[in-house]
């Protein structure tokens, strides 16, 4: 039984692949396309015995993945997201045997199979929570799969450099990561990155494409923050951020979610045009900017309460608690300048101050508050216990955030 969108399909397939035609690949085989829909109104129920007749009519393995198409965008249309999950990966798996032998032309194709496969998985664990399932093991499985695609693309000796599958690394990398990040696989990351490191013959990252690098950044720099290496965190979302297509809105803001934090550390306090391009961020974060720039550390603390839950789904929570020092220091730093800027402050002042904050704390406690903000290098100066008095340094008593030598320390 022949299909006549079917063999038009067969065609524009075979001419793709005679012409080296990658983007053009790549449409055919998305889900969404539109000879897909038409191919859904031909094949009312399709299955892979009912499309043997078709078998042969292009080189393998591409008969078969035209057929892997067509349950695909079936599924799709019936809102079977495992099932269709489970053919892509089918589709994926035939096509990767192909992309092996082949150089960089396929690599357009390979990019948009791989996202879909990963957008389905997303689609398959929606479904199985809903029915009461494991809701990661579709977007694991696609991790791995995808993670086939790497090794193709890194193992690539024979092609010339100029059309090597290399240059799908990066790219390939973001999409493992981001699933990896999907089901909170954190860990396995470390596998693909000495993979990379293990390569020295990959070009280097500043030769990708732009969008593949700040993908990248970004996720070394996420994986930087959960491992406490906030240096390296803040340098490579700084990158990340830099680099960033500027219409990519939900791209700047996902990077600045944890860029703002660490710039604060280092006393870079967000402007207001940079919060009001990003509304979102801005109703988080600037109660906290307001309430360092003030000291006010009662507007901070009710600030942690309000956003706890948020701050905790973001992984932040425990960061903005250790920022509450930078509210502390502002608060101490208003009462170095109602003293006239002294050298000498009795430390019943710092008490007093904390007092009207609402901080329930002893003189001992507020003594023990400003040893503390010596001993991090907020202040500069000592305190006469016997004296109880806060003796501060001539000059710079009060270091800029940005001039201490390890801005981090706090968080660790």
């Amino acid at each position: 039984m022949s299909s006549a969108r079917f063999s038009t399909f067969l065609t524009q397939l075979a001419e793709a692949l005679r012409e080296e035609k990658g983007p053009e690949l790549a449409y055919l085989l998305k889900p969404t396309s539109d000879h897909g829909k038409g191919l859904i109104k031909e094949f009312r129920n399709p299955t892979k015995q009912s499309l043997s007749y078709y078998e042969g009519s292009l080189e393998s393995p591409w008969d078969e993945i035209a057929i892997q198409y067509v349950l695909v965008v079936n599924h799709c249309a019936r809102k079977r997201a495992v099932d269709a999950f489970k053919e892509e990966g089918t589709l994926v798996s035939l096509f990767l045997r192909f992309f092996a032998t082949n150089s960089g032309w396929t690599l357009p194709a390979l990019f948009s199979i791989l996202r879909d496969l990963r957008d389905l998985a997303s689609d398959a664990d929606l479904e199985a929570a809903s029915n009461g399932q494991d809701n990661t093991a579709n977007m694991e499985e696609a991790a791995r799969i995808i993670s086939k695609a790497f090794s193709s693309c890194v193992t690539d000796r024979q092609s010339p450099v100029a059309e090597s599958r290399k240059w799908g690394v990066y790219y390939v990398v973001g999409l493992i990561l981001k699933c990896y990040f999907r089901v909170r696989r954190i860990s396995l990351s470390k596998n693909i990155l000495r993979a990379i490191n293990a390569n020295p013959d990959i070009p280097p990252l500043s030769a990708y494409p732009r969008s593949h690098q700040v993908t990248y950044r970004y996720y070394i720099g996420m994986l930087g923050f959960l491992s406490e290496d906030f240096a390296k965190a803040e340098q490579e979302l700084t990158l990340a951020f830099y680099n960033c297509y500027n219409g990519a809105h939900s791209n700047l803001e996902r990077i600045l979610t944890y860029l703002i934090p660490l710039r604060m550390f280092r006393g870079h306090l967000p402007s207001r045009e940079l919060l009001q391009r990003f509304p979102v961020l801005d109703d988080l974060y600037t109660p906290f900017i307001t309430a360092i720039r003030l000291g006010d550390i009662r507007t901070y603390d009710a600030s942690l309460d309000r956003f706890e839950r948020r701050l905790v789904d973001l992984n932040l929570y425990l960061t903005l608690e250790k920022a509450r020092e930078l509210c502390i220091r502002g608060l101490f730093r208003r009462v170095w300048i109602a003293a006239e800027k002294s050298t000498r402050i009795p430390v019943s002042m710092f008490h007093a101050a904390l007092q009207m904050a609402d901080e329930e704390t002893s003189s001992e406690e507020a003594e023990c508050l400003v040893a503390n903000m010596v001993f991090k290098g907020f202040v500069r100066g000592y305190i006469s216990h016997e004296k109880q008095m806060v003796v501060l340094a001539n000059t710079n008593a009060f270091p800029k955030l940005a001039d201490r030598p390890t801005p981090y320390a706090l968080l660790q």
